[in-house]
């Protein structure tokens, strides 16, 4: 039985052009500087960012960490949404290895932050408070692009207080496709979102699909202070540019078809939404949200692992599609679904269905 692996994007296999690129790929040291593949990667996505300078990463959590290291020292503060990624999700490096200090603010269905709340959050200089020194946001959130308008009004915010600004850009591709429409240039829409940072990471290894990668991308001295920090952090790599090649390969053939995980997946929000019993809460790229009534999600999630179709349920049930999901397998996810529904199952305690994985 093939699978149909809807937990995240993170899940995609390289394809065979991306091997014969990472077979082919000319290598040298990395720690040494000297590795070909990897220095034309970061010099490509550094100008594609709008950004003086670029570092490869081994993930997107190393990045964050590295450029939050970078932007502020001990005793410094970081706005953040309360579910934001570099607050819930990656072990609280800040906090653990720099000490920096997170200040969490609630978030609103598309990760928004109140701009009032932000004001309100920054400290005054002052020695009974941490020094407020970052705003970091998140675009995609939970496969919502933010608005432009957000972007811009939240980041001049922070900088009138003289906060630098960080973007987590670990789906940003998706939100460029989905701000540049289908046919339209998402290397202009990228640089139009990244306008508004000071620093950006970007994965590779969610929807553009290459096995391994992030990059953190900034001013010439951000970057040299995050690639001393990644040393620290075990970040030192050495023939790398097998994994730049990967995402040289995947900026070159993955970005524009992004379009393509967007088209299915609402393709399956269409088809779920006319299902009595689920409420869809359907993203605008490539993740979608679903609520079960009668508290059974996971049963159908168990349901549908025994057909061959893998999903989450750690934040209500999630489908995110991707390079290795088709429309054959969208339309056998529903069928899958219909079936549940029509045989009435019953509760199910959701620990024995609920996948592990994070929420990426």
């Amino acid at each position: 039985m093939k699978i149909i692996d809807l937990r995240s994007d993170t899940v995609t296999r390289p394809t065979a052009a991306m091997r014969e690129a990472i077979a082919r790929a000319e290598v040298g040291d990395d720690v040494f500087g000297d590795d070909p593949t990897v220095l034309a990667l970061q010099a490509r996505v550094a100008e594609l960012t709008g950004m003086e300078a670029a570092l490869f990463m081994a993930s997107g959590t190393q990045s964050n960490l590295c450029g939050l290291l970078a932007h502020c020292q001990r005793g410094d503060e970081y706005i953040v949404g309360q579910l934001a990624h570099t607050y819930r999700y990656e072990g609280g490096g800040a906090a653990v290895l720099g000490s920096i200090q997170p200040q969490p603010l609630t978030q609103d269905a598309q990760g928004r932050m109140a701009l009032a709340d932000i004001a309100a959050a920054i400290k005054p200089d002052d020695p009974h408070f941490a020094r407020s020194k970052l705003l970091c946001l998140e675009n995609t959130w939970n496969g919502q692009p933010m608005p432009h308008s957000y972007l811009a009004e939240a980041t001049a915010l922070a900088r009138q207080h003289g906060l630098a600004c960080h973007l987590d850009g670990a789906r940003v591709f998706n939100a460029a496709a989905f701000d540049a429409g289908p046919g339209g240039d998402v290397f202009a829409a990228l640089r139009r979102i990244t306008a508004h940072f000071d620093s950006v990471s970007v994965c590779f290894s969610k929807g553009l699909g290459a096995p391994v990668g992030s990059i953190l991308c900034g001013s010439r001295e951000l970057i040299g202070r995050a690639h001393r920090i990644r040393k620290m952090v075990g970040g030192g790599l050495r023939q790398v540019g097998l994994l730049a090649a990967a995402a040289n390969h995947a900026l070159d053939h993955h970005v524009q078809r992004l379009h393509e995980d967007h088209a299915l997946a609402e393709q399956l929000a269409e088809g779920l939404g006319g299902i009595p019993g689920l409420s869809v809460r359907s993203a605008a790229t490539n993740i979608v949200f679903v609520d079960v009534a009668d508290g059974r999600g996971a049963a159908l999630l168990a349901h549908l692992k025994a057909r061959g179709i893998w999903a989450t349920g750690l934040i209500g049930l999630r489908f995110v599609t991707h390079l290795d999901v088709d429309s054959a397998g969208v339309e056998r996810t529903l069928a899958a679904v219909r079936e549940f529904f029509s045989a009435d199952a019953g509760p199910h305690d959701l620990a024995t269905a609920q996948s592990t994985a994070g929420p990426y």
